[in-house]
């Protein structure tokens, strides 16, 4: 049976954690991209990997639990499209028109057939075909325009797997399919660290991180959405054993613990120690994920702060803020149902939150 617990699923802290890991991508991402030894510290304290796979996380909780509440197959995909792709069309084609100010071609040579392809490209949710625009930040460390983009390839996959996972809950036992899919996303995800290893070949890599070795995560949120009212009771055993594999992950790996107990920390902190409606302000971390990268590329082709890495990195958050808060109120706002979550929390006070948003930023 699905949980229908209300009063705990209304008042959340999905919103903040969001755009906690957004933040923590972006600093990573500033840091590494930039190349300043001063700012090294920040990626050996935060890791982007982590938030991402806390992004997924936090996808898997509230995908599953939309389409649960949804009145039909339309009703879900239309929020979801809703929700993800109008910002995404935007910034892709502001870096595709926009960066043609900064490339070192001419229009005619920019607007050539690398550019349609990388419009193409990008617009498909294809970034990895075509990563880069002619001429634009040929001389920066990474050429890529938004290197962020990644994950929304597979928050789309997630998406159109939500369905079919629904349909063998509905038609099987749901917690055998739900072990049996973790088991094989964490077997994938090994194999294809184990063939890194031994080959030495960085397309194994890639394909880890790709779909079946995030899955995990995602399958692991929407275990604990399933079996909510269980987590709840022992909510105090679960953080306690998760924590536990979590530190003795990071001394030897535990591959196949892993994923769940990031999962338990993170829904853990998203329903309990509620700090408050966020939502009522609008849903910024979106918007920050998918812009932070193209602005850090855009400081660092400018320059403009060579011997200053805390300069650089305030202009990075400040720029990124704005632009996400200006990307809420003129594009995502615009597209949402009026039902939404983040549209009815503007009017309403903080006794009376509605039902969470079912977003994600991350993708993710």
């Amino acid at each position: 049976m699905v949980p229908h617990n209300n009063s705990r699923l209304a008042k959340n802290n999905f919103d903040l954690l969001r755009l906690l890991f957004a933040g923590t991508v972006c600093l990573v991402h500033a840091a590494t991209l930039s190349g300043y030894q001063q700012l090294g510290g920040i990626a050996a304290v935060l890791s982007s990997e982590a938030a991402v796979k806390a992004f997924f996380v936090v996808s898997g909780f509230l995908i599953f639990m939309s389409f649960e509440r949804s009145s039909s197959l339309a009703a879900y995909a239309g929020k979801r499209v809703r929700r993800i792709y109008p910002a995404y069309f935007a910034v892709v084609m502001l870096c595709a028109i926009g960066l043609a100010a900064v490339s070192s071609k001419g229009i005619a040579a920019y607007f050539s057939f690398a550019w349609v392809k990388y419009v193409l490209a990008n617009l498909t949710f294809l970034n990895f075909v075509q990563p880069t625009l002619p001429g634009v930040f040929e001389s920066n460390n990474m050429p890529a325009v938004n290197g962020a983009l990644w994950t929304l390839k597979i928050e789309a996959m997630f998406y159109l797997s939500v369905p079919f996972f629904v349909f063998l809950f509905r038609r099987f036992a749901r917690l055998p399919i739900l072990v049996l899919v973790y088991c094989l996303s964490v077997a994938y995800a090994g194999l294809m660290a184990t063939l890194a290893g031994r080959t030495g070949s960085g397309m194994y890599v890639e394909l880890g991180r790709q779909l079946p070795g995030q899955l995990s995560y995602f399958i692991s949120g929407a275990s604990l959405y399933y079996f909510l009212p269980m987590f709840e009771r022992h909510a105090g055993y679960f953080l306690a054993a998760a924590s536990i594999v979590l530190v003795a992950n990071a001394l030897f790996p535990l591959p196949f613990l892993e994923p769940f107990a990031l999962a338990t920390v993170v829904v853990f902190f998203g329903l309990f120690l509620y700090l408050g409606n966020f939502g009522k302000y609008g849903d910024f971390s979106y918007g920050f994920y998918i812009l932070h990268f193209p602005v850090i590329q855009l400081l660092l082709h400018a320059r403009w702060f060579p011997e200053s890495p805390w300069l650089f990195l305030t202009a990075v958050i400040l720029i990124t803020t704005i632009s996400s808060i200006a990307m809420w109120h003129l594009v995502e706002k615009r597209f949402l149902f009026r039902s939404s979550h983040y549209i009815s929390a503007i009017s309403l006070p903080e006794k009376s939150a509605p039902s969470p948003a079912v977003n994600t930023g991350a993708a993710r």
